[in-house]
């Protein structure tokens, strides 16, 4: 269970990023935080990836306190960052220079199996096109077996046939270890594709607004009536989101 209880975070400079965030996830669910720009979703990801300190609030995964990078959470970047003096194989393996030669590369080999990129192992990261680095960056974080996985909009960047098809193999290697999964994104299809529910945050300052479950059964087509309705519920609580607090009448009071 990733546990996010009563978080807050303002800057140095006073900008109140998050104010009271709470969210339990169960393991194995996948969770898609969607809304507005500058409403807090990157930093909650930085917070639960331990890269950053809370102000206020604890993020528990299974009881224990995260304060700083953790063995059991994994995190994709918007862009691959993948090294590039190491070949396609040694960056998904990167982070297993703890288990033997056989078991690393037993791993390393399955995963790229699982993303579709065995034949190109030992290729250099230049000589991929930008949905297959993405891949690889995917299954670097899968091959660790993360108890949680952090993914901000890494398939932004790319076209749609590519963003789909990327849907697909993450979806099959969530499906061997189930790990919990928050998704940052700006993309509603995207949210309806992957999630088990969509989270929407208010921003100025962020905080939780509305949350869509999305009990569809997977594979989903984006194009069927399900589908299609759960796109509806996220956008209109979107737009819930988006708009100024009504301020009480002036009246309400007065007898």
């Amino acid at each position: 269970m990733l546990s996010i209880e009563d978080l807050s975070k303002t800057y140095a400079d006073g900008t109140q990023a998050l104010s009271r965030i709470g969210l339990a996830v169960p393991a194995g669910e996948i969770v898609a935080l969607i809304g507005g720009s500058g409403c807090g979703k990157t930093t909650l990801l930085r917070l639960v990836a331990g890269l950053d300190r809370a102000s206020a609030g604890q993020i528990r995964l299974d009881g224990e306190a995260i304060t700083a990078p953790h063995p059991g959470v994994g995190l994709v970047f918007q862009e691959p960052r993948l090294l590039p003096w190491l070949s396609v194989a040694d960056n998904v393996g990167f982070g297993l220079a703890h288990l033997a030669g056989p078991e690393r590369r037993a791993r390393v080999a399955h995963a790229l199996e699982r993303v579709g990129l065995a034949e190109h192992a030992g290729r250099w990261p230049r000589e991929l096109s930008g949905g297959q680095q993405q891949r690889v960056s995917i299954a670097r974080a899968f091959v660790a077996n993360p108890r949680v996985l952090l993914l901000d909009e890494p398939f932004s960047a790319l076209d749609a046939f590519t963003r789909r098809d990327l849907h697909g193999h993450l979806l099959a290697l969530w499906e061997e270890v189930r790990p919990t999964v928050l998704i940052v994104t700006h993309d509603v299809a995207e949210a309806v594709a992957l999630a088990d529910r969509a989270v929407v945050m208010r921003p100025k300052p962020g905080r939780l607004d509305d949350t869509v479950p999305l009990p569809l059964p997977r594979p989903r087509d984006p194009a069927a009536p399900q589908s299609e309705a759960a796109a509806r519920r996220i956008l209109a609580a979107l737009d819930r989101s988006l708009r100024p607090a009504e301020a009480a009448p002036q009246n309400a009071n007065w007898w």
